[in-house]
């Protein structure tokens, strides 16, 4: 078909991140996009920050969507949505902060997502969109 899109979606390994626990990829790239799999706040090394305070397990899953979409040629100044799920609403505000800092001049659309409990009893987890 003419003017049919022919991208195929390539599956990034991130090195600067623990190796994923599913199959699955951090990363995946097609049609000019970068799609970033849900981040948990899991350290490169692997470790879980399950107690971990919110604030800490934010900035681990933050500095993850990063290496992410570095990993896939891309960065924060790319991104196009961003889905934060959070445990507790009542932690927003404190999200939004260490987001604002880490963002920067970026504002893609964002969704927050309150949820009874997530993955390993984490607090937040995010995933995110951005051109390539």
């Amino acid at each position: 078909m003419a003017g049919e899109d022919k991208s195929v979606a390539i599956h990034l390994p991130a090195p600067a991140l623990a190796k994923p626990g599913g199959h699955y990829s951090h990363a995946a790239v097609g049609a000019g996009l970068v799609f970033v799999s849900g981040q948990l706040p899991v350290t490169p090394g692997g470790d879980r920050l399950v107690n971990a305070t919110f604030e800490e397990q934010a900035a681990q899953v933050l500095a993850n969507v990063e290496a992410a979409l570095l990993c896939a040629g891309s960065g924060i100044d790319r991104l196009l949505q961003v889905r934060v799920y959070v445990d507790d609403i009542a932690n927003w505000p404190a999200f939004d902060k260490l987001y604002e800092r880490w963002a920067g001049a970026s504002r893609p659309a964002r969704a927050v997502v309150p949820t009874a409990t997530l993955h390993f009893g984490f607090k937040i987890e995010v995933e995110a969109t951005a051109l390539a």
